[in-house]
């Protein structure tokens, strides 16, 4: 059963739409961050179809998400419908480093913004 608390997302929202042209739409029920209303980078998931799990499904540059889930599997999973391009799970529900969750959402607007933009998130 989702959370009633929404704080987590409160958070999410705040470092997403911080980042250039971007904005926040439902997608497939879940609030979801995408860059210039087009490319998603971040979907915030609670209790995916009964996971368990308070979650963000993150875009992941190439060659980063292996490393990071075999190094941390308590806290980095491969999300599903969306793992096998090479994004990336996080878990909230979890001890949140949110400097950590700040670097992860920036990794993720890099991976698909535009190169003009991505340069702006890398501050």
């Amino acid at each position: 059963m989702p959370r009633s608390a929404p704080a987590p997302l409160v958070w999410v929202r705040k470092l997403c739409l911080s980042l250039p042209e971007t904005s926040e739409r439902l997608s497939h029920g879940a609030p979801t961050f995408f860059v210039r209303g087009q490319k998603s980078f971040v979907t915030y998931m609670d209790d995916h179809h009964g996971d368990g799990r308070l979650a963000l499904w993150c875009a992941c540059p190439p060659g980063m998400r292996d490393g990071l889930v075999k190094a941390n599997s308590e806290r980095y999973f491969v999300p599903p419908y969306v793992g096998y391009l090479g994004w990336i799970g996080v878990r909230l529900d979890r001890r949140v480093d949110w400097d950590e969750i700040e670097r992860v959402i920036r990794d993720a607007y890099v991976a698909v913004a535009p190169k003009k933009l991505a340069v702006f998130a890398r501050s």
